[in-house]
């Protein structure tokens, strides 16, 4: 394929356009061609048939069977010699031929035969003097007295005059599609120009976005592309969003970082304080790391995730946290509450960090009983993770920062529910902390609709 097709969409449409169209002009004209000369035909066989009958009115045969003709005819082109209209009688029972006055000084093949009752018409080929002509043959048996004369009455027409018109026809039906088909093509060209104006209109825009003019697609478009640009804007948000976040961790990693790498300077300084001090603050730079990488590798709303089945997925959390909290005296019963054909647009990483510290929170807390609760509706997506354990206390909103836990006494690094915070902000959902019907706590997590 050429490189112009291959690059340009408006030279694919005109080229086919432009196929499509000469093909259906063509067809059409030799059709309409083929229609007019068989009509122009029938009609010069129809007026050479009119001439046997004025032959047939005229005819006589005397009693010894020979043929008596007429001097003259209502047809003046019988009489005028060269007129184009040449005329026949052949008596076959004495081998004698009649010819008009116009056929004497011509050589025109006369047919010489034809079934009694029975037209014959034909196309004769060019003849060496260079003329062709249009013949009409009818075959009669001539009743005289008790005998019957057989008798074979031609009529020829030059084609001269049938071609010219044919020709001056056709010159102009080619004339006339010729001029419709380039003013076809015209406005067909007119019509693309116009149609892939808002194509245009788009790639222009996105020059404007890589120099930095702004920042999305502002214009609006026709439906068939607004999806387009809206998924691309989408794309471009979420791009932004993304790279903020990545500036954002590292700052907040770089800040973070300054107060334990402070009391490690220090406790140099105190050599019998150093180990304790030295795995007290690794443990805690390594929570924030954690931290500040999970909250900038969260992927957040993302039109174009995959549609994640969450019942298998909190399935295979449920066994794995039933086995790291085996030791449990009385063991963990879980509830699972989630149809198994529901599906949600999400990250699987994402869906993983949600969905497993939750789970795992409410298990370290929870005395014997651990429920999950997922709903969807028109609104959105609801998850609920209760426990039986001793519940929030009355300040949840410092726990939902880094490094806060309830209970200093139950393993962990306060990092679990401060990463489902930022992941629920993310995907511009909310989180809420309460009571659960157990007793215990409550997490309620409410993601938008896309």
């Amino acid at each position: 394929m050429p490189r112009f097709l291959k690059d340009s969409i408006r030279a694919r449409l005109i080229l086919g356009a432009t196929l499509v169209l000469v093909a259906f002009v063509a067809a059409a004209g030799w059709a309409v061609q083929r229609a007019h000369a068989d009509s122009v035909r029938t009609a010069r066989f129809a007026q050479l048939q009119s001439t046997v009958y004025l032959l047939l009115a005229g005819a006589e045969v005397d009693a010894n069977g020979a043929l008596v003709m007429p001097p003259s005819f209502p047809e003046p082109r019988l009489s005028l010699p060269g007129s184009g209209l040449y005329a026949s009688v052949l008596n076959l029972a004495r081998n004698e031929q009649w010819r008009s006055p116009s056929a004497l000084a011509t050589s025109a093949p006369f047919q010489r035969a034809a079934g009694v009752g029975q037209w014959r018409y034909e196309q004769t080929p060019r003849s060496a003097d260079g003329h062709a002509y249009l013949a009409v043959g009818y075959g009669v048996h001539w009743a005289e007295g008790t005998h019957t004369v057989p008798l074979v009455l031609s009529v020829l027409e030059d084609r001269a005059e049938f071609d010219r018109e044919i020709a001056v026809f056709d010159r102009t039906l080619w004339t006339w599609l010729g001029g419709t088909a380039l003013l076809l093509l015209l406005s067909q060209a007119l019509l693309l120009q116009w149609g892939l104006a808002p194509l245009r209109r788009v790639a222009q825009e996105i020059v404007r976005i890589e120099h930095g003019e702004q920042n999305e697609v502002v214009q609006r478009y026709p439906s068939e592309i607004a999806a387009l640009t809206d998924n691309l804007n989408t794309l471009m948000r979420q791009e932004r969003v993304r790279q903020t976040r990545y500036k954002e961790a590292l700052s907040f990693l770089a800040h973070s970082l300054k107060t334990p790498l402070a009391v490690l300077r220090s406790a140099l300084g105190e050599p019998e304080r150093l180990e304790a001090t030295v795995a007290e603050q690794v443990t805690r730079m390594d929570d924030i790391v954690q931290h500040q990488l999970g909250r900038a590798g969260a992927s957040g709303t993302a039109r174009f995730a995959p549609y994640l089945r969450l019942q298998p997925l909190l399935a295979r959390i449920r066994d794995a946290l039933a086995k790291v909290h085996a030791g449990k005296k009385e063991g963990l019963d879980f509830t699972l509450d989630c149809p198994a054909d529901l599906e949600w647009r999400m990250d699987e990483g994402d869906a993983f960090e949600l969905l497993g510290n939750l789970m795992d929170n409410a298990s370290k807390w929870a005395a014997r009983r651990v429920g999950v609760w997922v709903v969807r509706d028109t609104h959105g997506l609801t998850l609920r993770v209760d426990d039986d354990g001793p519940g929030f206390g009355s300040d949840t909103m410092a726990l939902l920062q880094l490094n806060v836990r309830a209970d200093e006494q139950v393993p962990g690094h306060g990092v679990g529910l401060a990463v489902v915070n930022d992941l629920v902000a993310s995907h511009q959902g909310t989180l809420t902390l309460s009571r659960s019907d157990w007793g215990g706590g409550r997490v309620e997590v409410v993601l938008p609709a896309p």
